[in-house]
């Protein structure tokens, strides 16, 4: 979930949903591993219980080493049928197509599934199962080539689970199209990003997805691929920093022998599957059940629309909950996000204080508390010392929750204690390494201790692999290195888009008074630039910004922050020019002056 690049279309969320008086209270069942939610009936709940720890088990079958547990943990919504999802996710059903049968949302701080149980072995478990193979891979692998990522969430969100057996390898709905079209040539299937046609284009992604599936099928089943051995050796590889073509063609062999293999392989009349038999563990019935209180269920329901971005709904949620229960800490720390998304931080920092009081399990309000607090900021030792307590107080709820670590990293950075930095930053690097800030960062530091090799290292591993604002930052840190450490011949450059000026200063200030229209004041020198928005715009911030992903809101908090805009220059002399892209950095701080003799 990495610096993000996010494209605003603007959302054409559902006026707010009433949180109706007289809505039933849900039932909450926890499996070993999972926490599921319904209004489908215990039973229903249970079951979704048992086909996601069957899951887990299967991952934990094939991938002994990988991590299974996130510090982002994921909540089961097991809804009864389509009105409830409708309810739920009402950006769905207010455009056309298709209505999804099941939704995952990948939050930084917190996961949701929603799905369906009156559609349940009917196409529902194959999109959660498929975005929580994402969820997996994010957090066991530095970067994967898209292909890998998405023909591996392919292949396992089609595992099908039987009485006593599982079945992993099924074919993907899109195996048809292998018969039907041309193939994309495997050369150029690895190379496919996030901004190619053929994974963006209706008429080109599902070809896309289906060849992912199938060579991801092939390098488990297929002959002399030594039942998914090769296929791990190149992932290893990839994780040590091999270039993927190179790693592809010491692994495999040629492109082109590989095509014809794969095509051959396809063609046949039969496709090969496993069917293992995996222990259940504890039974089903053995999940602890309960019916939640209405505060609860108002709560729980604003909580999935908080991390969905779904503010009116959260906010009308989330007041029925504190009506119905005014020490409900879960409420009061969701009304805290709230108030901070818009900009009312003193209100957010006594909604975080209240929520600790009433519930010390609050990690996320015991976080926030404490970044929102004048300790943060502060460069009196004393004052750092309360401030490195919250953070340790966080890990203590939480030691999976990576934004605690990059914090405790900026804390040792402050104090010139750089080599702690370097500790709590790579940890932090371990917890979520598809985050690429994280690595850019410790390359930062790696940097200020005087190891340019190994920063050097860092930089170009990003940006070889990410593009946009996290491509750009990589490059900053590369031109930083002394040339002497950095390799021979090798150039880094910066990804600008096409036809814009560039310009570099502070952000002073965002007027966001109309969604679709708004400007940025940045100080650049002397002079202050100011950029309005036309249109669609892309922009990426940096991953070390504490509230991250789920709360970010540029019309707030991002004052003072290094900001780069890209734009196109406008006639009318009033302001400096449309905005096409903007990124904003989270910079180191800078080490302390050390005192003259």
């Amino acid at each position: 979930m990495r610096c993000k690049l996010v494209l605003l279309l603007g959302y054409a969320f559902a006026m707010a949903a009433s949180a109706s008086a007289g809505e039933k209270p849900w039932i909450e069942v926890k499996s070993p591993h999972f926490r599921v939610l319904t209004d489908a009936g215990a039973g229903e709940g249970r079951l979704a219980a048992r086909e996601f720890e069957r899951l887990r088990a299967v991952f934990a079958a094939r991938f002994p080493n990988f991590r299974l547990d996130s510090g982002s943990p994921l909540t089961i919504f097991a809804v009864r049928d389509e009105e409830t999802a409708k309810t739920l996710a009402p950006y769905y059903w207010k455009t056309k197509g298709a209505k999804p049968l099941g939704l995952f949302s990948h939050g930084w701080e917190k996961q949701f599934a929603l799905v369906r149980m009156d559609t349940w072995n009917l196409g529902t478990e194959h999109v959660v199962y498929h975005e929580y193979t994402h969820s997996i891979l994010a957090l066991n692998a530095r970067w994967l080539p898209i292909w890998l990522n998405e023909g591996t969430a392919e292949f396992y969100g089609y595992t099908r689970f039987e009485e006593h057996k599982t079945l992993i390898g099924a074919p993907t709905d899109h195996f048809r199209l292998l018969r039907q079209h041309s193939w994309i040539p495997l050369e150029t299937l690895i190379t496919v990003n996030q901004r190619s046609p053929y994974y963006r284009d209706e008429d080109k992604v599902g070809m896309f997805y289906a060849e992912s599936w199938a060579l991801v099928h092939y390098c488990i089943f297929g002959p002399n691929m030594e039942g998914g051995k090769k296929l791990d050796d190149f992932y290893q590889r990839l994780q040590s920093g091999i270039e993927q073509k190179q790693a592809f063609q010491e692994v495999f062999g040629s492109f082109k022998e590989m095509d014809r293999q794969l095509d051959d392989y396809v063609h046949k009349f039969t496709l090969q599957a496993a069917v293992v038999n995996i222990a259940p563990g504890i039974s089903e019935k053995d999940y602890q059940t309960r019916t939640l209180t209405r505060g609860e269920t108002f709560s729980e329901l604003g909580a999935y629309y908080l991390w969905n971005h779904d503010l009116d709904n959260a906010r009308a949620y989330v007041s029925e909950a504190l009506k119905e229960d005014a020490k409900l800490g879960l409420a009061h720390e969701e009304q805290g996000f709230l108030d901070f998304y818009d900009g009312k931080d003193h209100d957010a920092a006594n909604e975080f204080l209240e929520a600790v009081s009433d519930d010390k399990s609050l990690y996320l309000s015991q976080f926030a508390k404490t970044m929102l607090s004048p300790q943060a900021v502060s460069e009196e030792r004393a004052d750092q010392s309360v401030f490195r307590q919250g953070l340790t107080d966080t890990l203590n709820l939480n030691l999976q929750f990576a934004p605690a670590f990059i914090q405790l990293a900026r804390l040792a950075v402050r104090q010139n204690d750089l080599n702690t930095a370097l500790k709590y930053s790579m940890r932090a690097e371990t917890l979520e390494p598809s985050r690429a800030g994280y690595h850019t960062m410790s390359g930062q530091i790696l940097l200020r201790l005087g190891r340019g090799k190994e920063a050097a290292e860092y930089a170009k591993f990003v940006a070889d692999r990410w593009f946009g604002a996290d491509h750009n930052e990589a490059v900053e840190l590369w031109n930083k290195v002394p040339e002497s450490e950095r390799p021979s011949g090798e150039l880094l450059l910066d990804w600008n888009p096409k036809e814009t000026k560039r310009a570099e200063g502070i952000l002073k200030g965002a007027a966001c008074g109309d969604k679709s229209k708004w400007s940025l004041s940045v100080l650049h020198g002397d002079e202050m630039l100011t950029f309005h928005s036309q249109g669609p715009y892309l922009w990426g911030f940096a991953d070390t910004l504490w509230y991250g992903h789920d709360h970010i809101n540029f019309c707030h908090h991002l004052e003072d922050h290094r900001t780069i805009v890209y734009y196109k220059q406008v006639v009318d002399k009033s302001y400096t020019g449309d905005v096409v892209e903007f990124e904003i950095r989270d910079d180191l701080p800078p080490a302390p002056k050390v005192a003259a003799d």
